[in-house]
């Protein structure tokens, strides 16, 4: 029959909409009326024929073989059937008939009113239903995102509004009203999409006479759902504010963790790999199935070289000049800035701390920049100090500086422009600033300074006398001269320089920052001297700033004010560098020397910034590139440096791997990363786009590619230097 291809129609595909359950009614009762006599009439079948294609599934209508009326489909014609009972079972069939007959009689008033509930009744029920299921599934949870429901119970609307905890002293963002309740008991109630990544506050104001009801911070997590009851306190004035969960948020940073612990598993043995190929009786077995002296070559790329005993002689040539030695621990400092800095770029799986902090503070996106710059410092010393060593001039020394600058300015500018993929650049919204610009121009000043005061031969420095300490600071006076007036020049400019409509030494954000006072202010002086000299067409537009403060002036984290400060940041390394050269045979005085400078910085950085994020005189801000920033991260990286230069050069505990090639290789990785960042396998169309589990593994994946090619170029011996 229809009315069991309607239920099952409707089982299928378990709707919860009650619009189908009133029409599966409605059916259902047109099928008990026409059951009887009386309701088997024309009237009725036309009524039937309009009703039934409301109430009934396509497949049931017009279906052949259904019975629901003379004018739906064709009855099939009924067979004669002989009756060969005895008189007995003929007045049992009629007996039965009477009964069925007087059910049916009782069964009319009720079906007819279960119809009219079906057609009139049901469906308004249905109708808000609807709407608050569509309303539900419009408010479709994003990545980093939660569901609150503010429940109002008070007799006045309410004003919701946010802001968040690392927003400071910011404005609240309204984020919606609520109306007032329809009766005591009865709440109204309304759904909001809130932020998830750091705790925030909500405001609670009446409208009526704009009033503060309540504050309530909580950090929500991804993909909950909440519950904000507003309600009254014992039926009086005072307003009580409570958050409840509906359901339990989803837990985001279990994807990291399952990273860590393959990513440490894969360490781990190829650590007990490379151990057990050390042994000397499995490395006679593996030269034995090689037969030959290729994987001798192969082992030994990988282990490094073994300690050879020189031949027996008569000790009558004297022993050939040992070349120098290249740090591994430089290069392995540098990849893992470098790989840490393709991983955030990529996007760090969308996770917020893989991401550059919106002012002030500090993310693990914020330290790899100022790291690689600090140890191209430290290459500087070292690669200067050994081609002067080789007789070469300073003059000639100087043209390659020029040179490799602008080789570098100028691969900036074509990297961080993508359209020239799409034809010519177009100066009007040509980017100038940029990662390798602030690299170019620190190189330029850092090793223009060394090429003055460096020494082909470096003397080996005594710990004996008094001054020793600072005899490597005193031995290069005139560059650190030169950085302390350029660190001067920063100080008066940032906070002496007037900027229209901006009070004079402003450091903050803009924007909904500082109570909105300064909303067009973002970076200061920073920012003005950007935009009057380059032009707000040729400089960031979409600052990290945008994000939480909410500001609309672009700015440039690259900008020319904080080229003064990557140059201190240059130089810092380039005294990592001098250290390296004067205590060249003793790692003990080098490490000391490192951790001395770490503390020094460190002791810096805690006065400028009084230990906190927003209350210092100088907060640490990346975008800014402020003092503070540089003297924390030195201190960074003074203490990794030790670490790393013990760990690969002193114990030969680690070898570097896999940082160490992707270190060779810096340049290229870094633009090649930028280049082909859209291509497969580096990116391709993920099935859900708002799951952080999807894009860790596609950054984690083209980050290891990039691993794996400077692995291949290693042992290739391909290496790009310009």
């Amino acid at each position: 029959m229809c009315v069991s291809v309607k239920i099952n129609w409707i089982f299928t595909k378990e709707s919860t909409n009650l619009s189908h359950v009133s029409h599966m009614v409605a059916g259902t009762t047109l099928m008990v009326l026409l059951s009887h006599k009386w309701w088997r009439s024309t009237q009725v079948a036309f009524i039937v024929q309009v009703l039934c294609p409301f109430s009934l599934p396509l497949q049931c209508q017009n279906k052949p073989g259904s019975e629901v009326g003379p004018t739906m489909a064709k009855r099939k014609p009924k067979k004669n059937i002989k009756h060969t009972t005895s008189d007995g079972g003929l007045n049992k069939l009629t007996s039965q008939e009477e009964t069925t007959q007087q059910e049916e009689n009782n069964m009319v008033p009720l079906a007819a009113a279960a119809l009219v509930v079906a057609v009139f009744v049901v469906p308004l029920t249905a109708e808000v239903s609807a709407s608050v299921f569509s309303h539900h599934k419009h408010l479709a949870l994003k990545m980093d995102e939660a569901l609150l429901t503010v429940k109002n119970d008070l007799d006045t609307e309410v004003v919701v509004s946010w802001m968040s905890q690392r927003c400071y002293q910011c404005l609240y963002q309204q984020l919606g009203v609520v109306p007032a309740g329809p009766s005591p008991g009865q709440p109204s109630s309304v759904d909001f999409i809130v932020g998830t990544q750091h705790e925030i506050t909500l405001q609670l104001n009446s409208t009526l006479v704009s009033m503060e009801l309540c504050k309530v911070p909580f950090h929500f997590g991804e993909h909950g759902n909440y519950s904000l009851w507003v309600q009254n306190l014992n039926n009086s004035s005072e307003v009580k504010c409570s958050v409840s969960t509906d359901a339990d948020p989803v837990n985001s940073y279990i994807p990291i963790l399952v990273a860590f612990l393959i990513f440490a598993g894969l360490g781990l043995v190829f650590a007990a790999g490379r151990k057990i190929l050390g042994l000397g009786a499995v490395r006679s077995l593996v030269l034995r199935i090689g037969g030959s002296m290729e994987t001798e070559r192969l082992i030994n790329s990988e282990l490094g070289s073994p300690r050879m005993v020189p031949p027996v002689t008569d000790n009558i040539l004297p022993p050939p000049p040992s070349p120098s030695k290249r740090l591994r621990s430089l290069d392995t400092f540098r990849g893992i800035s470098l790989v840490i800095m393709v991983f955030v770029n990529y996007g760090g799986g969308r996770y917020w701390f893989f991401k550059h902090e919106s002012w002030n503070g500090l993310t693990v996106a914020d330290l790899v920049f100022p790291w690689f710059v600090f140890i191209m410092g430290t290459s500087i010393a070292l690669s200067i100090n050994s081609m002067l060593r080789a007789g070469t001039t300073r003059r000639s020394l100087l043209r390659k500086v020029v040179w490799r600058s602008m080789q570098l300015f100028i691969i900036g500018v074509f990297v961080i422009n993508p359209n020239y993929c799409q034809g010519a650049l177009s100066w009007n919204n040509l980017r100038i600033p940029g990662v390798l610009q602030r690299l170019a121009w620190s190189y330029l000043l850092v090793a223009c300074l060394d090429l003055l005061v460096a020494r082909g031969h470096v003397d080996i420095l005594t710990t004996d006398a008094w001054w020793a300490p600072g005899l490597d600071i005193l031995l290069y006076w005139p560059a650190w001269l030169c950085v302390l007036l350029l660190e001067v020049v920063w100080l008066c400019l940032t906070f002496l320089l007037p900027v229209p409509d901006c009070p004079t030494g402003y450091l903050g954000p803009g924007g909904i920052g500082d109570m909105g006072l300064y909303a067009n202010c973002t970076g200061g002086a920073a920012g003005f001297i950007d935009r009057w000299l380059l032009g707000e067409n040729h400089i960031y537009q979409t600052p990290t700033s945008r994000v939480i403060y909410g500001t609309h002036m672009p700015y440039d984290p690259e900008g020319v004010l904080g080229s003064i400060n990557s140059v201190l940041m240059a130089f810092l390394g380039l005294q990592a560098g001098k250290i390296i050269l004067h205590y060249r045979d003793l790692p003990t005085s080098i490490m000391s020397r490192f951790l001395i400078w770490g503390l020094f910085l460190g002791i810096i950085s805690a006065a400028l910034t009084k230990c906190s994020t927003e209350q210092g005189f100088i907060p640490v801000n990346k975008n800014l590139w402020s003092l503070s920033y540089v003297t924390t991260l030195a201190c960074f990286a003074f203490v990794l440096l030790v670490l790393v230069y013990y760990t690969v050069d002193v114990k030969k505990w680690w070898s570097g791997a896999p940082f160490f090639y992707p270190g060779m290789n810096s340049i290229l990785i870094y633009v090649g990363h930028e280049v082909f960042e859209d291509y497969f396998p580096f990116r391709w169309h993920m099935a859900n786009s708002q799951s952080h589990t999807e894009h860790l593994i596609q950054n984690l994946v083209a980050t290891s590619c990039w691993v794996l090619i400077s692995y291949v170029l290693y042992r290739k011996k391909i290496f790009w230097k310009i």
